[in-house]
Formats: C-alpha cells, structure tokens, sequence
C-alpha cells in the first residue's frame, strides 16, 4: 500500500472515530520517563506549536501556556495512563445479602477523544449484581474516571469500566451505559452541536432481556433532588 493511500486509511478510521483495541494502544517503554521529563518534552512541543501558529510567547498571558498544558497533560487530562493512579478498589463481604442489582447513575465523565483531543464529555451508568461481595460506591466514579483520563474511543471506555469491576468483584455481572457529547463532532467536522454518542456494555446476566430492560429503567428513572 502506498504512503498516501496509508495516510488515508489513518485519516478515515479517526474522521470515523473507529478504535483499533479494546486496550488503550500503549509503547513498551510507555513508563521509561518520569512524568517529570515528560512535562519538559511536552511543555517545547506546545512552545513549537503555537510559535508555528504564529502567537508570541513572550506575551504575559501565552509565556506561562506551554508548562500548563504540559502539566495538565501528564497530570490530568490523561493520568489514567499511569498505572500507579490506578484505584485501589476494596471489596467487602455482601453481610447483608442484598441480592439485587445496585445501579450508580449520572456518573460525570470528562474524557479526550484520541483522534483530534478534543474532550468527551458526559454521563457514565454503572450497575453490578453481587456474587458475595461490593464495593465502596466512591469506587465505581474513580473506576470510570480513571479510565477516561487517557485518549480514548467511547466504545473502549465503556468495555475497560465493565472489565475492570468484573475483576474487582469477582463476577461477571456488570453494565454500564454511557451517554456522552464529542467535541470532534460538535465543535468541529459536521458541527452538530446537539447529537450525543451512547454506548454499552453488558455481562453475565445484564445480557437477559429482563435484567436489562431494569437497568435501563432504573437510568430513566428521574432522581434529582
């Protein structure tokens, strides 16, 4: 295949926002920096860009903009990367038998889309039946908020949330349902400032009709106080 006609296919899958794993795509030596060597890399990389772009950086305003974004980069936007910001999820004993599905709703998720890095931004409804055990409520939020503080395609964030509490809890009944804008359509592209992206995740016995059919009942239902 020619180099054009590769560069097309490129283009295609992120115009298309296609995902090509259900693993965020990461180097072997992805950890060989200190997030701190990374910062300084990233802070001249911003610097080439908008002095390419033309804007003066000695300006008080944009000089202190290249060390922020760098910062907000390695530290924020996309420290789900760094495995050592993995949360650690406790389970405990299900002492008080509660056998029916517990439903987290309307969790906020900021997320960055991989093809432009542009933000996603939304809601994230997580559910699990327990097999004996549960975890902390907090947990499910810092899960999802893990997972979406990384580059991402809204259909690998939906599967690493489900995946990863099937391993905290032992069991693979888990759901989740996210709802969520993309600004690479909204803001830019076809502009469509009023579409959303939903996407799901079903296992174990959220795949029988009547356990899902509940959960998505429980997400309509109105909560708000």
């Amino acid at each position: 295949m020619k180099f054009d006609e590769k560069l097309e296919e490129f283009e295609s899958l992120g115009e298309n926002h296609i995902g090509t794993s259900s693993n965020t795509p990461m180097r072997e030596d992805a950890f060989k920096l200190t997030n701190e060597e990374k910062i300084d890399i990233i802070k001249d990389d911003v610097q080439h860009i908008m002095e390419t772009l033309g804007l003066d950086l000695t300006d008080d305003s944009l000089k202190g903009t290249p060390n922020r974004v760098a910062k907000m980069f390695v530290k924020e936007l996309f420290g789900g990367l760094d495995p050592e910001k993995k949360p650690t999820a406790s389970t405990f004993d299900n002492k008080y038998k509660y056998g029916e599905m517990l439903v987290e709703k309307n969790i906020t998720l900021y997320s960055t889309c991989e093809h432009h890095l542009l933000p996603i931004v939304g809601k994230a409804h997580v559910a699990y039946i327990s097999n004996g055990t549960v975890v902390g409520l907090s947990k499910m939020n810092r899960i999802v908020d893990y997972f979406a503080k990384r580059p991402q395609v809204q259909e690998r964030l939906t599967i690493q949330i489900v995946k990863e509490l099937q391993d905290v809890l032992n069991t693979q009944d888990v759901a989740c349902v996210i709802d969520a804008k993309h600004l690479c359509v909204n803001s830019r592209g076809i502009r469509d400032t009023e579409s959303s992206t939903i996407t799901s995740e079903f296992g174990g016995k959220f795949k029988d009709k009547e356990t899902k059919r509940e959960f998505l009942d429980y997400i309509k239902l109105d909560t708000s106080f």
